[in-house]
């Protein structure tokens, strides 16, 4: 057994000792987690026929978890919708995953889907409300979370069948052969 001191145990020297502290500096260092700048709604385009010229970008009134929810990207927009009540937007079925403040169960979350107010102008409503008339959808297409307010961008579209599908799938089957052709050649 060496003692600290005695000839049998290693002289430390400088090197060591900065190995060392740059090993509790890395451990003490706390990773930074990327968070997303938008949301995407990646099926509306796919089940959808949408003009992008047609964007409006609103503001959604939300509580203090939906909006944590929502900068840390925990938001599922497939499958929703934007339906128009009382001359008022309202986002339906837009799933918000609300973290807990729990006592024993850290990290716990909620799945909430309960309709959210849009904020948009009268001008902008009563322009979407007659689009929808004639037979038209309301799709949101990204939520932005990047700077100070949480936007989302909803967009007019027209239901695809299922023929415009299979359509959709056979062109992007066949741009993605034709780049990978150029690409290896």
């Amino acid at each position: 057994m060496g003692q600290i001191g005695t000839s049998t145990s290693r002289p430390c020297k400088i090197s060591d000792i900065a190995n060392l502290l740059q090993y509790i500096h890395m451990a003490n260092k706390k990773k930074i987690v990327k968070k997303p700048n938008a949301v995407v709604n990646r099926r509306a385009t796919f089940d959808y026929a949408i003009d992008k010229n047609d964007e409006i970008v609103v503001g959604l009134a939300l509580t203090g978890p939906e909006t944590r929810a929502a900068r840390d990207g925990h938001i599922q927009l497939k499958g929703s919708f934007v339906t128009i009540r009382n001359d008022e937007l309202w986002l339906n079925n837009a799933s918000f995953s609300l973290k807990l403040n729990e006592r024993n169960k850290p990290g716990t979350r909620a799945i909430d889907t309960s309709p959210r107010k849009l904020l948009a102008r009268r001008k902008q409503i009563d322009e979407l409300a007659a689009r929808k008339q004639s037979g038209m959808t309301i799709v949101p297409i990204r939520l932005l979370t990047k700077g100070r307010f949480i936007k989302l961008v909803i967009a007019i579209g027209k239901g695809k069948k299922n023929y415009d599908k299979r359509e959709t799938l056979k062109r992007r089957d066949q741009e993605r052969e034709a780049n990978r052709a150029i690409k290896n050649s």
